[in-house]
């Protein structure tokens, strides 16, 4: 963060002294001098609590609920809500910068869209990301602290939970141009309908300037419906609809990944190859390009740069160990990405005397559609793999409709099963796929297994 002076960075909060503010954290063991330390109250930690050790070691500020003992009144900043004074600050740090920025949400494929971007951004310029799943109302604002003069782009990303959040995020941010990946069911137990999740997910509109690209997957039905402000212009990408702004034709599976063309119907013709496997991460290069050329970067050369993605974590990757390729998908998961992940397994062929097995975990945030959605996705892993591993008890309906089409099907209380079962039963030559959503602890889970199994 680059020092910014009291007065600047807490307009609207409060009238602050004189003082010049280096950092913003919200964990306390992070406190050093000149910072601003933000009091969180959660269900097992309350930041309100290490508020009067933050100001003793050095915080220059410390925003909280309520008044706190030990912190002196010109340095405590009473707000009814953390989560809006993050916000605040962080849009008035915001003001002092002028990156070109994309902002990027959707049910399915936030992440995978916003790494594409950076890896065709950072192609043009010193480019500043949302790392890892920092895209709520702290994680946004800790985005927007790391930007100085030197970054020349920028790529954030937004999430929700219910109707609102992304409104206030992009009012924050800011950026040039916004991103829908597509509307799925994620959150369904908050927001009630997918018709919920598409107004929320189309309060990014609420930040863009007049003309700027609103970048939107054309072969989602709920998208294509959508009423849209005029004062932006729609970019379309899409797989199937041929009337489509940006389109991916000729697809098609390489050692190195994923091959096709890529059609715009404004700039032209360019061969594409993208390090990552499934037709969904397609989807998702098609919108990180669409958004940077219609910015106006060189599309060539951002075709190109799609080329330098980097997966993140055990996110849509491929691991081999022991002789066995594994697909780590450990981030999230919904019906959509459930669905897509199969595919990939399906696409994979296995060594010889080797099999496809689906180790599939729990999709969370549901509601009412919960159940359906594991008995249809349950059916399709049975139609997909040779061997079906579920875990959490959600899951026990997917095991329960996976073992009508596939016998090999085995519904396990914890991961601690699935590893043991995994250690004694897989041989070279397997092709196994985990996904579930991150809460399930899949990345331990393949940590713990992975440790196990031979080296060679």
């Amino acid at each position: 963060m680059r020092p910014i002076h009291a007065n600047e960075l807490l307009a609207g909060l409060a009238l602050a002294r004189p003082a010049l503010i280096t950092d913003v954290v919200t964990d306390s063991r992070r406190v050093h001098p000149g910072c601003v330390f933000v009091c969180f109250p959660g269900a097992r930690v309350d930041g309100h609590d290490f508020a009067a050790a933050a100001y003793k070691a050095g915080a220059e500020y410390v925003i909280a609920n309520h008044p706190v003992e030990g912190v002196p009144e010109d340095h405590l900043v009473v707000t009814p809500s953390s989560h809006r004074a993050m916000l605040r600050m962080a849009s008035n740090y915001r003001m002092l910068f002028n990156p070109l920025m994309i902002g990027v949400t959707g049910s399915v494929g936030k992440t995978t869209t916003k790494e594409f971007c950076y890896a065709v951004l950072s192609a043009f310029g010193n480019t500043l990301k949302t790392e890892g799943n920092q895209n709520n109302e702290i994680g946004l604002p800790n985005t927007l602290f790391r930007l100085d003069e030197a970054t020349e782009y920028a790529v954030v990303e937004m999430g929700m939970s219910a109707l609102g959040e992304i409104a206030r995020l992009v009012r924050t941010a800011r950026p040039a141009a916004g991103i829908i990946t597509m509307i799925g069911v994620s959150h369904l137990e908050n927001l009630g309908s997918r018709e919920n999740i598409l107004k929320a997910k189309l309060e990014i509109c609420q930040g863009l300037p007049d003309g700027a690209p609103l970048v939107l997957n054309g072969d989602d039905a709920l998208l294509r419906g959508a009423a849209l402000p005029h004062r932006l212009r729609p970019v379309w990408f899409a797989l199937k609809d041929p009337a489509a702004d940006v389109r991916a034709v000729d697809i098609r599976d390489t050692a190195a990944g994923t091959a096709f063309t890529l059609a715009d119907t404004e700039h032209g013709r360019f061969e594409v190859c993208i390090p990552t496997t499934g037709l969904h991460t397609v989807y998702d290069a098609l919108a990180a390009y669409a958004a940077a050329t219609r910015l106006g970067l060189d599309p060539a050369r951002a075709a190109a740069a799609l080329a330098n993605y980097q997966t993140t974590g055990m996110r849509q990757n491929l691991a081999v160990h022991g002789g066995v390729t594994f697909i780590e998908d450990c981030y999230n998961a919904s019906p959509d990405s459930m669905r897509a992940a199969l595919g990939i397994l399906a696409s994979r062929t296995p060594g010889a005397g080797g099999r496809r097995i689906a180790v599939l975990g729990d999709m969370l945030e549901l509601g009412a559609v919960s159940e359906a959605a594991h008995r249809d996705t349950g059916t399709l892993a049975g139609e997909t793999a040779d061997i079906v591993l579920a875990v959490g008890p959600l899951s026990a309906a997917l095991a329960e409709a996976a073992r009508k089409k596939c016998a090999a099907t085995l519904y396990c209380q914890n991961t601690g099963e699935v590893v043991e079962y995994l250690r004694s039963n897989l041989r070279p030559g397997d092709v196994v796929l985990a996904k579930a959503s991150h809460a399930m602890g899949f990345e331990q889970m393949l940590t713990a297994l992975y440790a196990v199994l031979p080296t060679t």
